[in-house]
């Protein structure tokens, strides 16, 4: 047994320990449980439903186990070329029906003050990362009675300002994803194609009133920071949308993001800022990844389109109807150097939630990336197709089973490993979070 492996089980034991003191752990001000309770919930809501009385910590984790029958192959014959010049072949490795590399998260939140609250999260273990490493975190503020009492109340009745170390506030698809072994808000196993996220220094205002959501955000576009010249670059987001439970039975909302870098030096981590690596195990590792110059990839499927800075925009509708879900994502990347390029992703899911508690649910997925590395390149186009089952054994346990299969069509890929690329098969994936 390796020894990230065993690392995993413990940290879950850990975690299964904890759960035995979860009603005992403590209410927190503008918070989004990590459970059951926090699907469906994007930004944090402004209502004050938490007396403030000192303060408070709360300990909570996540774990996530899986079990992968995942098969693919792509184009016969493919060739590349190892570090000594000689040809190698590029197929696929076979893969087994096994278990994969057991994740856990360990999360504080912390209530500081009225209104005032930290939350730091660590990966205690993940696919990319076996050792324990701080994922971020952020000091978020809903009110600055802390200042004075009573300081600029009226407008801090709609605003919520967070600054520091994590992920931002662009698109919603981020709210919905699996972030390491946080995978109880996801209906589904993998995250999207184009997988916005990303974890960087940041501040940002959101202002929420009667329905109508506003945010504006800054970061340097960079995971890892260093204070030497260059590194000078600057990033501007922010999100436009509507969100109201029109009445008992029906929600709509809709919002409209963009991001956009300077071309000095950001890096633009967007699409590959998640250190954790990707949800589907040693999916598109050739037999010969070692040879060729580079490890495996532990973020493929996810496609990065890897453009130095960009302007992206994102359209996200979410409609639910009793227990009838719609969330949808429209979504255009564009090189903002001379060369050009883009792309464009679609995704659509359908959720019908039921049983007395809507603990039960039956889902599917349909998301489909097409674009160019550069104007006038050939065109790379993966369709992606998810449909899932899962079941909510208790409020902080939930097991789900979801069938995936994916190819990859266009000339964009000939001569490449993903020329006539596929897979398809089942990941059962159990999650625990609190």
């Amino acid at each position: 047994m390796k020894i990230p492996f065993f690392k995993s089980i413990v940290a879950g034991v850990m975690l299964f320990g904890t759960i035995s003191v979860y009603a005992q752990l403590p209410s927190i001000q503008y918070y989004r449980y990590n459970d059951m309770r926090g699907l469906n919930v994007f930004e944090t809501s402004k209502e004050d439903t938490v007396l403030y009385n000192g303060l408070k910590l709360r300990v909570g984790g996540d774990f996530a186990m899986q079990f992968q029958a995942i098969s693919q192959s792509n184009a016969s014959g493919l060739t590349g070329t190892d570090n000594g010049g000689n040809t190698v072949p590029l197929d696929f490795v076979d893969l087994d029906n096994n278990m994969t590399l057991p994740t856990a998260n360990l999360n504080f939140d912390v209530q500081l003050e009225d209104g005032l609250r930290m939350h730091l999260r660590t990966y205690l273990s993940s696919r990319h990362h076996p050792e324990a490493y701080v994922k971020g975190g952020y000091l978020q503020m809903d009110n600055l009675n802390f200042v004075n009492d009573g300081f600029l109340s009226g407008l801090m009745d709609m605003a919520t300002i967070r600054v520091g170390m994590d992920e931002i506030n662009y698109g919603d698809t981020h709210f919905r994803r699996s972030d390491n072994a946080r995978a109880i808000y996801n209906p589904f196993v993998g995250n999207y194609i184009m997988d916005a996220f990303t974890t960087e220094p940041f501040l940002e205002v959101t202002i929420q009133n009667n329905g109508i959501i506003g945010v504006i955000g800054i970061t340097n576009g960079r995971l890892n920071q260093e204070p030497e010249p260059g590194d000078d670059g600057r990033v501007f987001y922010g999100k436009l949308g509507y969100d109201k439970q029109m009445n008992d039975d029906l929600r709509l909302r809709l919002t409209g993001s963009f991001y956009s870098s300077s071309d000095d030096g950001t890096r633009d981590y967007l699409y590959g800022g998640d250190r954790a690596g990707a949800r589907y195990y040693s999916v598109l590792h050739t037999v010969s990844d070692g040879s060729i110059g580079r490890g495996p990839n532990d973020f493929e499927p996810r496609w990065n389109p890897g453009f130095a800075y960009h302007t992206a925009f994102m359209f996200n509708p979410f409609v639910k109807y009793q227990g009838v879900e719609f969330f949808g994502v429209y979504e255009k990347t564009s090189n903002g150097a001379d060369t050009g390029g883009s792309y464009s992703q679609i995704g659509a899911e359908l959720i019908y939630r039921f049983g007395g508690r809507d603990q039960l649910y039956v889902g599917g997925r349909y998301n489909s990336l097409s674009g160019e590395a550069a104007d006038g390149a050939a065109t790379r186009d993966i369709k992606r197709t998810n449909l899932g089952f899962g079941w909510f054994m208790t409020t902080n346990v939930l097991m789900k089973t979801e069938y995936v299969t994916s190819k990859y069509e266009g000339d964009g890929f000939i001569g490449s490993k993903l020329q006539g690329a596929e897979f398809d098969g089942i990941v059962i994936e159990a999650t625990i979070g609190f």
